[in-house]
């Protein structure tokens, strides 16, 4: 099988690059990464050969390109059906694509009044009444994924998948945010965050020094204002 390259952008601000790294990386798949940073002169200059879409991320394969986040997920189970990128369970594999296809369409104004930004502490900044049903339906997800399916290990179906990579970047936004979780969801939080994959992108997202000014809507405010 030919060697995987994946063009991501700015670990700091990209939840959707920061997915199919953080599964590569947690489950063993050996890859290299392309980082084209947003705005920048090497993203004006390189996004077009790289992308098909003009967006990132995309996992390449020799000529091969899969782009978008769960696309690269489902692609990826094919060619490595043996490293448990879905639960094997037919119930479980079920629900957790469910879980993850409800991240990749919904949970807009979330996504819009917390955007990632790992290096950031925002307090109470971006909580809407919108924002407020999301976080709940986030939790309510992983409750019940948790309940129905988690008896196996600390993740959401046990074992580390696809979902739990879907939902790493949601995990960075709780603690930028400072948003109180129930017992249960902050302790999924923990895990999540300590896993080897989430732990090295989050080192290297502190580690960044471009500042993305559309990114940081809440830069110019001090927390709590």
């Amino acid at each position: 099988m030919s060697a995987l390259t994946l063009v991501i952008g700015n670990k700091n601000y990209s939840s959707w690059s920061m997915r199919p790294w953080v599964l590569l990386r947690q489950l063993g798949i050996p890859f290299s990464e392309v980082k084209l940073r947003f705005h920048s002169e090497e993203w004006r200059r390189e996004i077009g050969r790289w992308s098909p879409s003009g967006l990132v991320p995309v996992l390449w394969r020799g000529e091969q390109a899969v782009w978008d986040t769960l696309a690269i997920a489902e692609t990826l189970a094919e060619w490595y059906p043996g490293h448990g990128l879905w639960p094997a369970e037919p119930a479980a594999r079920a629900h957790a694509r469910s879980v993850a296809a409800e991240m990749h369409s919904g949970f807009r104004s979330l996504r819009s009044t917390m955007p990632m930004n790992i290096r950031a502490s925002y307090p109470v900044k971006g909580m809407t009444a919108e924002t407020r049903n999301d976080i709940a339906r986030v939790e309510a997800l992983w409750a019940e994924a948790r309940r129905r399916f988690g008896s196996g290990g600390p993740f959401l179906f046990g074992s580390f998948c696809a979902a739990d990579a879907m939902y790493a970047p949601v995990v960075t936004r709780f603690a930028t945010y400072g948003v109180a979780l129930g017992a249960e969801s902050q302790r999924y939080c923990d895990v999540l965050r300590a896993a080897p994959g989430v732990r090295a992108w989050i080192r290297e997202a502190l580690e960044e020094e471009e500042v993305v000014a559309d990114e940081e809507p809440y830069a110019a405010s001090a927390p709590g204002t």
